[in-house]
């Protein structure tokens, strides 16, 4: 039990990782597509304030999730905005920046899936008996799976984005 509740926590430091190169990479977004994007202001004002509060150390594991899942609505809303300006799309700058943006993404999706995994066993192994008795006698819990909100669930909606 032990070993995989070190697999949960190791999993998590993963998605930690992959939040932390995609919190670099904000300001240099910031920088660049202010240039472009004047009406996306407050978009980007919102990223950089919960890329500060992320990267203050003071966040809890469910606040960091919620967290991560602010950010990748509005970093969505940025995508969708980009793909409708022609002259950002032909920017290089701009270029790099959403391949890289894309890869962190994934490399992100990727994290949550393995750190999900460890979650699922590590709960499996402390519920199923006997390692429940042992589990419940020191204190194991339940951890939550890393879950999307339902507004991520649907169809973005171009319009209200502007």
């Amino acid at each position: 039990m032990i070993s995989i509740r070190n697999q949960v926590e190791n999993a998590f430091g993963g998605i930690d990782v992959q939040l932390k190169k995609r919190y670099d990479l904000i300001p240099n977004m910031v920088e660049t597509v202010k240039q472009y994007m004047a009406h996306e202001k407050e978009v980007l004002t919102n990223l950089t304030s919960m890329r500060a509060k992320a990267m203050s150390g003071n966040v809890s594991a469910e606040e960091k999730m919620d967290l991560d899942a602010q950010m990748s609505s509005a970093m969505k809303s940025i995508m969708v905005s980009v793909e409708n300006y022609p002259e950002l799309k032909a920017s290089k700058n701009m270029e790099l920046l959403q391949r890289s943006l894309n890869e962190v993404e994934a490399q992100i999706s990727a994290a949550r899936r393995t750190y999900n995994s460890a979650v699922t066993k590590y709960n499996t192994s402390i519920e199923v008996f006997p390692n429940s008795i042992i589990a419940n006698s020191q204190g194991y819990e339940r951890k939550s799976v890393f879950e999307i909100s339902s507004v991520e669930r649907e169809n973005v909606q171009i319009k209200n984005l502007f």
